[in-house]
């Protein structure tokens, strides 16, 4: 036998496992970074969540932006404004963000992934009441109250239409925008998005993707495994800090809440789904209850 025949038995064989430990189980991908911006890594995101689905796994997609959301900014002569990290959203700025995220975006990835022979239906959080937000309000060191506009937090998450989607063998791709009791439209964070609808669903894991190969310490070594006491340690020294700290803090939520395990895995890796769900050593930093 060839050894590159032998190479894919030994991979198949290694994938049974894990296919039959997912397999009727929902995981939850928040997409976003490198994986959705070089074209090599969409086409692979894509292929991978169709393997997942054919193998009887519930892939559910929730993707950000941010790049895109600024470059049609810049198009228009509008500055993106940030405070802590977070867009500020007028009523001009929210028009954008629908516009990008719950169109041009959405639409491209529920395109890449019916071409590779899927079937994605593309939601944003308005539809079927999925989610409803409120503004988020957050202040200053002075105590004092920093307006960031059409910014939002989810209040609640009405699963349903994903939970229907999933039933009928498609693939739920969502933009993290929520509704109002009043109607209006906010713009929220889509790790935050992501965690809620892994919490609601009961998702056997959440995956974050990112632009880093996971939580590394202070040499730089990748930390493949931690829970809620040795995060906190890490926090506190340091180690954790800045862009990882609110994905850890939304890993952490979605443990807590019921999902089994979270990951924060590298999405300039190619294949990097596959590899942390159907492999034995994964490739990124799992965090997981007490």
């Amino acid at each position: 036998m060839p050894s590159e025949a032998k190479q894919i038995a030994q991979i198949l064989t290694e994938a049974l496992p894990y296919i039959q430990r997912y397999s009727g189980k929902t995981i939850v991908i928040k997409y976003g970074g490198n994986a959705m911006t070089d074209e090599k890594l969409k086409q692979n995101f894509a292929h991978d969540v169709v393997l997942l689905k054919q193998v009887g796994i519930n892939p559910v997609i929730v993707h950000g932006g941010g790049p895109q959301i600024g470059n049609l900014l810049e198009k228009i002569g509008k500055e993106s404004n940030f405070i802590e990290g977070m867009r500020v959203t007028d009523a001009e700025t929210m028009d954008i963000v629908e516009m990008v995220l719950g169109g041009l975006v959405n639409k491209q990835i529920v395109n890449n992934i019916n071409q590779a022979g899927g079937r994605a239906v593309g939601l944003t959080g308005k539809d079927g009441n999925l989610i409803t937000a409120e503004k988020l309000n957050i202040t200053n060191a002075a105590s004092e109250l920093i307006d960031l506009g059409q910014v939002g937090t989810v209040k609640k998450i009405n699963p349903s239409i994903v939970k229907l989607l999933d039933s009928e063998k498609f693939i739920p791709v969502i933009a993290p925008i929520g509704v109002g009791e009043n109607g209006e439209s906010y713009n929220i964070n889509a790790d935050v998005v992501a965690g809620e609808i892994a919490a609601i669903l009961g998702a056997e894991r959440l995956l974050l993707l990112t632009n880093t190969s996971g939580v590394l310490d202070k040499q730089g070594s990748l930390l493949t495994a931690l829970d809620k006491i040795e995060v906190k340690k890490l926090t506190e020294d340091g180690t954790i800090k800045g862009g990882m700290l609110p994905k850890i803090q939304c890993a952490l939520d979605a443990v807590d809440a019921g999902t089994e395990s979270a990951c924060i895995i590298d999405g300039r890796v190619p294949h990097a789904v596959l590899l942390e769900l159907l492999t034995d050593e994964g490739i990124g930093t799992l965090i997981k209850g007490i």
